[in-house]
């Protein structure tokens, strides 16, 4: 029988993992892009101080590449370590969109990385450029098989469930890679990456504004970057509002949660704008309610609604009773793979096997004909996620993208008049703002995962199956060896960025007459 405690620490070990590896990603993808730019305006101008902000920022990217790197690799060992039995199940299709990213992008992205860094004086500007663009892409590739990766845990295309071998086989890998859900939220995330790298670019060149450093550099890279965070929210913004209605068709428990939407409503749909979700009463304790606004958000009409948890419930009891004769008729197949009868049973059932399993969870020693009806009830309850978590997490996501907005559009305004440099309250605004984009990151993260439990493959494999046989003392050590780890990491990133922000760009002149040209140029 599985170890619950087990498969929790493991959740809490991956999800530490992931959190600490998602700070260093968003940076990255946004700041390749943004480098690329600033190379491109040195090369069509000529402009010295454009190359030194290039050389400037990528020592900065280098810094946030290396230790993302490092948190990534241990990541993706865990899925084999503290995850065999997914290893397992989805070998054959999670582990190609593995491959692809490693072979295409991380291996050319930390190639051109080093032709990028060493070949300023080696290489013409054009083809130097030309790397540079080669290393954005890399990031962005990266991404996007990662993505894709995850999308197919959210939302399982392109793959059948093989009974005999248990195991997910890839049929079409042009459905998995155009899965709705994966080119939404690969755009979606990448242009999160964007602005978070707008934003820390806004913020370390306002430091310098508030100290009269670097001016020429700093104006230069503030206005970039308000202009690149301006276009970046916009689109975060509009993708996610996309991505919301493609999660919601793909996954109605996890908008349900969102929503904190216990009971059946009538259109138009309220939305809570604030609530204070209780899992165990399945209501709100207090809530705020805006008027139909949930039918517009979320069906773009006033006339549409969407289920809520007492309904998906009661579907979910339907699916877990005819999803147990598929897990009997596997078994049987792992036994005699020529049994007709149960290949007939399998195929009339596959489509509920995930309910079959969530419920065998409660089967005493596996059995599915001891399991009750009380036994259902609670594998429906379980297809619920924690409301309110995901509720909260999706709020303070999109209240911080709201906020960002409006701080892009503040930024780009205050650059384009040449203000910035004189608003010492907005300056000092930008650098408090740096934390901003990281934490909406995490939070769209959280909805993303711990909306999807109870399963690690949507409606195909429940997490309290995936988790490797461990005890609870090594995954307690191995946890606390972890955090541990990371922390390390962090703090690591943390001083060196700190160390390479305060000593600033290399070579630059710092004559009171230079300093003043500077500080009026554009």
């Amino acid at each position: 029988m599985v170890n619950e405690t087990v498969v929790d620490l493991s959740r809490l070990q991956f999800a530490a993992t992931a959190l600490y590896h998602f700070l260093f990603v968003p940076l990255t993808l946004g700041l390749s892009i943004l480098i690329a730019v600033m190379e491109t305006v040195y090369v069509t101008t000529g402009r010295e101080v454009y190359r030194r902000m290039t050389q400037f920022w990528a020592k900065l990217f280098m810094i946030n590449f290396a230790l993302g790197v490092a948190t990534g690799l241990t990541m993706e060992f865990q899925f084999g370590t503290n995850w065999s039995f997914y290893s397992s199940f989805v070998g054959d299709a999670f582990g190609t969109l593995l491959a692809v990213e490693g072979l295409m992008a991380f291996f050319m992205e930390s190639t051109f990385i080093g032709l990028m860094v060493l070949g300023w004086d080696r290489m013409s500007k054009g083809k130097h450029l030309v790397v540079t663009y080669l290393v954005a892409l890399g990031s962005n590739l990266s991404a996007l098989w990662i993505l894709v990766a995850n999308s197919f845990m959210q939302s399982p295309l392109g793959a059948e469930f093989n009974p005999i071998t248990m195991r997910m086989e890839l049929s079409n890998f042009s459905a998995m890679f155009f899965n709705p859900d994966a080119q939404a939220k690969f755009v979606h995330t990448v242009l999160a990456g964007y602005v978070t790298a707008a934003v820390f670019v806004c913020g370390v060149s306002a430091f310098y504004m508030l100290r009269n450093r670097h001016m020429d550099i700093a104006r230069r890279s503030f206005r970039i970057a308000a202009l690149f965070g301006v276009l970046g929210t916009a689109g975060v913004l509009t993708l996610g509002d996309a991505l919301g209605l493609i999660g919601g068709h793909a996954q109605p428990t996890k908008l349900a949660a969102m929503e904190a939407l216990w009971k059946e409503e009538k259109a138009p749909m309220p939305f809570n704008a604030i609530a204070f979700p209780s899992q165990e009463e399945q209501r709100n304790i207090g809530e705020v309610q805006i008027p139909a606004l949930l039918s517009i958000l979320v069906t773009h009409s006033l006339d549409g609604t969407v289920p809520a948890i007492d309904q998906l419930e009661e579907q979910a009891k339907v699916r877990i009773r005819n999803g147990m004769p598929a897990v009997e008729a596997m078994k049987t197949l792992s036994e005699n793979p020529l049994d007709t009868a149960a290949l007939a049973q399998f195929e009339a059932h596959k489509a509920d096997i995930g309910y079959g399993l969530l419920v065998q969870r409660y089967a005493p020693e596996g059995d599915l004909s001891l399991i009750t009806e009380e036994d259902i009830a609670k594998a429906a309850n379980d297809t619920i996620p924690e409301v309110w978590v995901i509720f909260w997490s999706f709020r303070i996501m999109v209240a911080l993208g709201l906020l960002m907005l409006a701080y892009f559009v503040g930024a780009l305004v205050l650059t384009l008049s040449n203000k910035v440099q004189n608003n010492r309250w907005f300056l000092r605004c930008s650098i408090w703002m740096i934390p901003v984009p990281f934490i909406a990151c995490e939070m769209g993260w959280i909805v993303a995962e711990v909306g999807r439990q109870p399963w690690t493959v949507y409606e195909m494999l429940p997490t309290w199956l995936s988790a490797s046989t461990h005890s609870v003392t090594y995954m307690v050590v191995s946890l606390a060896g972890f955090l541990l780890f990371y922390t390390i990491f962090a703090l690591i990133e943390m001083y060196l960025m700190i160390r390479s922000i305060r000593k600033g760009p290399d070579d630059e002149p710092t004559t009171p007459a230079t300093q003043t040209t500077a500080a009026t140029a554009s």
